[in-house]
């Protein structure tokens, strides 16, 4: 399906820019501070991302028809989708972050929990392709139907590659060195929030996406590890004694939070909600391939039926 791959630099051009655009530094001790993160770029690139969505879709169903191609069950996943990156980007959530561990987890992991399986169930490169003029679609797809790039693609899409690779960015980045590292600068930090962002969206599209009766088992144990590994680091945050990132203890100090606690409340947020997304997805999981088991098995009565 080149025309689908065809618009994923596209998608993710979408998807990524806003925290490109709406990454935050810690600057030191403050107030309390609510406010609304109206940056321009971001409210832009997510006013884009919905504009697209919207007239792709319309194009689609004023074709196919209504509910068709992407069903409105799928579109209302992608406003989930949209709806929570815009919570987490543009309210006072983010700048919160920069003065709070544990509102910087809850940021981090809407991305990566809410976000991005939201964003996969809706279909969003199929509607962003019907978005695009005919010749640009047609352009795009010679380029992506390439070989190198349909094997990159394959690789960072298949179960043990997504796998690896949201792995590798959810521990790297915590570690205390890189974290902190990250909250000091804003190129770093960008590039911790794609990491983020980006290496859920392949995970969630390999765990989620159409695939044979044993591929769909093996996303089970993919889901399942994952949550396995996120709640041991979810964990770790909550009953460690000493704090992992001591630049933030002159905010957390001057609202008058105690910084080991604000990060047991950032373990608890990885290790219980996000750990239970895990689990809801898994089971639904489950539930597919048994009932792919059982369809299988029924065809088989008919034929030996007949």
């Amino acid at each position: 399906m080149p025309e689908l791959r065809a618009t994923l630099g596209l998608g993710a051009a979408l998807v990524v820019a806003p925290l490109v655009a709406g990454a935050h530094v810690v600057s030191g001790p403050a107030a309390w501070s609510l406010h609304w993160s109206l940056e321009p770029w971001v409210v832009a690139c997510l006013a884009i991302s919905a504009i697209g969505y919207a007239g792709g879709l319309a194009r689609l169903w004023s074709r196919a028809g209504n509910g068709r191609g992407i069903t409105r069950a799928q579109a209302a996943a992608f406003a989930g989708g949209w709806l929570s990156l815009a919570v987490a980007l543009v309210s006072p959530l983010d700048p919160l972050g920069v003065q709070l561990f544990s509102a910087h987890m809850i940021q981090h992991e809407m991305l990566m929990v809410l976000v991005a399986p939201l964003m996969c169930l809706g279909r969003p490169l199929v509607a962003w392709t019907w978005a695009m003029p005919p010749r640009w679609r047609r352009r795009v797809g010679r380029w992506t139907a390439r070989q190198g790039w349909r094997s990159a693609w394959g690789a960072m899409t298949s179960l043990l590659g997504s796998w690896a690779l949201h792995a590798a960015a959810l521990w790297g980045w915590h570690a205390p060195a890189l974290f902190q590292a990250a909250l000091h600068d804003n190129g770093i930090h960008v590039l911790q929030h794609v990491s983020f962002l980006g290496s859920a969206l392949l995970f969630w599209w390999a765990a989620l996406k159409p695939a044979p009766r044993r591929s769909q088992g093996h996303a089970i144990v993919y889901v399942f590890t994952t949550m396995m590994h996120t709640s041991a680091l979810g964990a770790l945050l909550t009953l460690s004694p000493t704090v992992w990132y001591p630049d933030y203890l002159p905010s957390a100090l001057a609202l008058g939070i105690d910084p080991l606690e604000d990060q047991q409340l950032g373990g608890l947020v990885m290790w219980i909600p996000a750990g239970l997304a895990y689990v809801v997805a898994g089971l639904a999981l489950a539930l597919r391939w048994a009932g792919l088991r059982m369809s299988d098995r029924g065809d088989g009565e008919l034929r030996a039926a007949r």
